[in-house]
């Protein structure tokens, strides 16, 4: 398990923990965290489980792939360094501390 914190737009602060396995997204909706929408379900066809990486954590989370960077594009503000869909990132261990800030909508 890891414990992740989300972060919403306002402020307000989340800590869960997630189980290894899941994706940071599935954390978010089995936990009712307001922010993330998943309209998709975590199959990486919307942009509405986007956040912005802790600047902390760029480095230590798994690349983006293709897909994912397509995705982006229609993401409300994305930022080249920080944007993630939080369903193309799987919890493992390594993930304990992880901070993600919600952006300040979903579309």
């Amino acid at each position: 398990m890891a414990k992740i914190t989300y972060v919403e737009h306002g402020g307000t602060e989340h800590t869960v923990e997630v189980a290894n396995g899941l994706t940071v997204m599935e954390g978010a909706r089995d936990n009712n965290i307001p922010g993330i929408e998943a309209d998709c379900g975590g199959a990486c066809a919307c942009s509405t489980c986007h956040v912005y990486v802790h600047p902390d954590w760029v480095e230590k989370i798994p690349a983006k792939d293709d897909m994912e960077e397509d995705m982006l594009d229609f993401a409300y503000e994305p930022d080249t360094e920080r944007s993630r869909l939080t369903c193309q990132i799987k919890v493992t261990d390594a993930l304990d501390g992880l901070v993600v800030q919600m952006p300040e909508k979903q579309i």
